[in-house]
C-alpha cells in the first residue's frame, strides 16, 4: 500500500522571514479598515462638491446683464457646452468658480455687465463595480448612492458565487488606493446597518465565495 504522508520539512529561517513579511504586509494593508465606519461619508459630501466639472454634469448659467441668456445645460461627452455669442466652451476639468470667471472675461466685449454665475444643478459620477456581479463595469450615478445600491445597479450579486461579507471598496485618497472591507450580508438579510456612500471613481470588488 502506498502512503502519501511524509515527515514535515523544517523551513529555513530565510523562508520563515519571507512568509512573516508577507503576512505583515497584508495585515498592514487591511488594518484599521474592517468596518464601514472607517470611510463612511454623508450624502452631502458626494459628487456635487467633488470639485471639477465632468461630462454628464448639469449646470445653471445665470447672466446678470442679460437674463435672456440664462439657461441650464448638460456638459456633453466631449466636455463642452454651447453658449450664445461665444460658441463652444470647454467645461470638463474646470471648477465652477473657474468657469464662471472665464465666462465673465469672455463676455466682456459683448455685455456691459458680463458677470456670469455658474451653479451645479446635478452631477453624474462614475463608479466601477467588478467581481461576482451580473453586470460588471462602470456605473454612472447622479444622486447619493450607497455601495449596496451601486452593486445593484451592476446587476446585483451573482447568486451562489458572490461573497457579500467581504466586499472591497477601493478609494483614491491623496494619490493612494485606500482599501476597506465591507460586510453587506446584514442588509441583504433585512437587518439595519450603517450605509456607506460611494465617491467619484470608487472601485467596488465583490469576491467569490470560497464555499
Amino acid at each position: 500500500m502506498l502512503h502519501f504522508f511524509s515527515a514535515p520539512q523544517k523551513q529555513s529561517p530565510v523562508r520563515k522571514l519571507g512568509l512573516l513579511g508577507l503576512l505583515f504586509s497584508v495585515l498592514m494593508v487591511f488594518s484599521g479598515c474592517q468596518t464601514p465606519k472607517t470611510i463612511a461619508i454623508t450624502e452631502h459630501s458626494i459628487s456635487p462638491t467633488r470639485g471639477c466639472l465632468a461630462p454628464g454634469d448639469v449646470v445653471r448659467l445665470s447672466f446678470s446683464g442679460a437674463s435672456e441668456f440664462n439657461q441650464i445645460q448638460k456638459v456633453r461627452s466631449d466636455g463642452r457646452i454651447s453658449l450664445p455669442m461665444v460658441g463652444e466652451i470647454v467645461a470638463d476639468g474646470k471648477r465652477p468658480g473657474d468657469l464662471q470667471r472665464e465666462l465673465t472675461t469672455i463676455y466682456k466685449p459683448q455685455l456691459r455687465n458680463s458677470e456670469v454665475v455658474v451653479a451645479v444643478e446635478s452631477s453624474s459620477i462614475p463608479v466601477y463595480v467588478s467581481g461576482c456581479v451580473n453586470k460588471p463595469g462602470k456605473v454612472v450615478i447622479d444622486r447619493p448612492t450607497t455601495v449596496l445600491e451601486a452593486i445593484m445597479e451592476a446587476g446585483g450579486f451573482q447568486a451562489g458565487y458572490a461573497n457579500p461579507k467581504k466586499v472591497i471598496l477601493l478609494r483614491n485618497a491623496n494619490g493612494k488606493h485606500q482599501p476597506c472591507t465591507l460586510d453587506l450580508s446584514a442588509a441583504l438579510k433585512g437587518r439595519a446597518m450603517e450605509a456607506t456612500y460611494v465617491n467619484a471613481y470608487d472601485v467596488i470588488f465583490v469576491p467569490e465565495s470560497i464555499f
